[in-house]
């Protein structure tokens, strides 16, 4: 699963805030993820990202 920066993902379970929707902030061996719903900042190593997200969403300005 490939997410750039700036792109939206959802993942399979909401965060205690409710919001299932994450802001990809950091990329490599890890990833970090902000909530859009409470701004908390969350680091994943790749496996546990790519098992975590349902869909990736590409950022609006994005042309892919």
């Amino acid at each position: 699963m490939k997410a750039a920066l700036g792109d939206i993902v959802t993942t399979k379970k909401p965060h205690p805030c409710g919001s299932s929707r994450w802001e990809v902030v950091r990329t490599g061996a890890d990833v970090k993820i902000k909530c859009l719903g409470c701004g908390h900042v969350v680091m994943l190593d790749l496996t546990a990202f790519e098992k975590a997200v349902k869909k990736v969403e590409k950022n609006a300005g994005d042309a892919r």
